[in-house]
């Protein structure tokens, strides 16, 4: 069994496996209280007065306490963070970590900008986390390069992948839980899904073309392999309720 699991966690992708252990590690320490959420939570003013920078990143990193929604999410992220690295991305590395790093900016900046606007900056200034808004953003960019993929939920009934966002934030509601962090993911992975897919299309432009520095980070394969447009990946689901073997019209 241990086994198998350091063969699941070594043939990760380098992206997926280092934001996995980031995540995980900070989280635990968090657990077993030798790392305190004070300090990793996004903070502005801190960051702006007291150039405590490292909160723009370690927001990202916990997961809040280790219990069952902690497994979930950490499903999703292994899940879909590989399933995008080894396949849309396969061979970009550079151009995946930039993705990442867009999406980062761009929930960093919506929740800078809300905390300043009336009527609307406390429920803002209430998400110190968002890593929770980065995992659901990837499983946005999965689904949009993977619409028709088929998918079942809790067995009751199917739907194409492109709609697994949609239904996820509905389960959301269900069970009570807060909304934001999923909108906040949504409105991220649509941005970058129309820079980087729709907008090139349109206009022969691609604004979001990965710096060279970044790409000078990561040994790259020179080979590209194109995305079939149904390509048939296998799909999870939160709660694990959702795992039917996709069926690729």
């Amino acid at each position: 069994m241990a086994q198998a699991v350091e063969e699941w966690y070594r043939q990760m992708p380098i992206i997926t496996r280092s934001y996995l252990t980031a995540a995980v590690v900070t989280t635990v320490g968090c657990t077993l209280e030798i790392i305190s959420p004070g300090n990793l939570y996004l903070n502005p003013k801190l960051v702006v007065q007291h150039y405590e920078i490292w909160r723009l990143v370690t927001n990202f990193l916990y997961f809040r306490k280790m219990d069952l929604d902690f497994l979930f999410h950490m499903f999703f992220l292994a899940r879909y963070c590989k399933l995008l690295e080894e396949n849309s991305f396969r061979g970009r590395t550079a151009d995946f970590f930039y993705m990442l790093l867009f999406g980062a900016t761009v929930l960093t900046g919506i929740v800078l900008i809300g905390g300043m606007i009336p009527y609307i900056s406390e429920a803002f200034a209430r998400i110190l986390f968002l890593s929770n808004s980065l995992t659901f953003m990837m499983v946005y960019v999965w689904s949009k390069h993977n619409p028709f993929i088929h998918m079942s939920f809790l067995g009751l009934f199917t739907f194409t992948a492109a709609y697994l966002p949609w239904v996820l934030l509905g389960f959301s509601i269900l069970v009570g839980s807060s909304t934001w962090v999923d909108l906040l993911g949504m409105i991220s992975g649509h941005v970058y899904y129309f820079l980087e897919d729709v907008y090139p299309r349109m206009t022969g432009r691609r604004p979001l073309k990965t710096p060279s520095f970044i790409k000078a980070l990561f040994a790259d394969d020179n080979v590209v392999v194109a995305r079939p447009p149904n390509a048939g990946l296998a799909a999870g689901a939160r709660f694990g309720a959702m795992g039917a073997d996709p069926q690729v019209q």
